[in-house]
């Protein structure tokens, strides 16, 4: 008499998955570009303070003031006459940090709250659902303004503030995970084995909901730089004389017909990095989709 053997998809070779999905991912132009894009910043945001060393205190030359793009100035100079490529460049530092960090609390938090809500259900779940669907109910950058209002401008309140309006997305996205996962049978025949739920959420369920979080943890990075830009330009955000992206275009909004490339550098960052989050997010999505890929 045979016995059949329930195996749980996420211990099914991993390494060569893995490998797998790599050689998958590389052979995918948009998450190649997507790839090199973010990478091309990160890299430079790093370096920028070793390559062009920024004092906003003292780096300032009225007699160059809103000269426009040159080769002693690839990117002009504002109106107190500091090097735009230079603020560009750490500008980056901000608003990548910002994003990152926000959107990387939210993933633990929402994720946990999709865990407990699909796996204990009840109340738990029925009281989650109703916090996430009532924080889904605001726009999300209205729900940011409103948040900063009540704590403060400054760039901690607006990371805190972009983390709660994405910690929503998580919870839905995990929990739908969840309430598909726990009757599965490699579930079922953990707990049969008296493992407790902590470890069966661990070991079994968790990573196997891995590979919608990466998609929307990717794509969020780039709403999150957007939502910090935003908050800056509203002046909710980061405080002069930081040089963060959305700052520096509000700096330049007032002397746009004279010195546009005052807005249009920090704009241009701007864009670039949330489109290269985007294709990324975008690979990976089409890289771990089993009908688009055939596994």
């Amino acid at each position: 008499m045979s016995t059949a053997v329930v195996v749980d998809p996420a211990q099914e070779g991993p390494i060569g998955h893995r490998k797998n999905v790599l050689q998958r991912f590389f052979r995918h132009p948009t998450g190649v570009v997507g790839l090199s894009i973010i990478g091309f910043f990160i890299v430079i945001s790093l370096l920028a303070p070793v390559l062009r060393p920024y004092d906003a205190a003292r780096d300032r030359d009225l007699r160059a003031r809103l000269n426009p793009p040159s080769a002693e100035h690839w990117f002009g100079t504002d109106e107190l006459g500091r090097d735009m490529f230079t603020r560009v460049w750490h500008g980056g530092r901000i608003s990548l940090r910002v994003g990152l960090i926000a959107v990387a609390i939210a993933v633990v938090l929402g994720t946990l709250l999709g865990l407990v809500a699909g796996y204990v259900g009840g109340w738990i779940d029925t009281g989650i659902v109703w916090l996430v669907d009532i924080l889904m109910a605001f726009p999300g950058i209205l729900l940011a303004i409103a948040i900063v209002a009540v704590l403060g401008p400054s760039l901690t309140n607006a990371m805190i503030a972009i983390s709660v309006t994405q910690i929503p997305r998580y919870a839905r996205i995990i929990r739908s995970v969840v309430l598909s996962l726990r009757e599965s049978e490699y579930v079922q025949a953990a707990r049969a084995l008296g493992s407790s739920p902590v470890r069966i959420v661990a070991q079994h369920i968790l990573p196997n909901s891995l590979s919608p979080l990466v998609v929307q943890l990717t794509l969020s990075i780039g709403v999150a730089i957007l939502d910090v830009a935003a908050l800056g330009f509203l002046g909710l955000g980061a405080q002069p004389p930081n040089p963060e992206w959305g700052l520096m275009i509000r700096d330049g909004f007032a002397q746009f017909l004279r010195a546009p490339w005052m807005s249009i550098f920090p704009g241009l960052a701007i864009y670039l990095s949330v489109v290269g989050f985007n294709l990324l997010g975008d690979a990976i999505r089409d890289v771990l989709d089993p009908r688009l890929t055939g596994v």
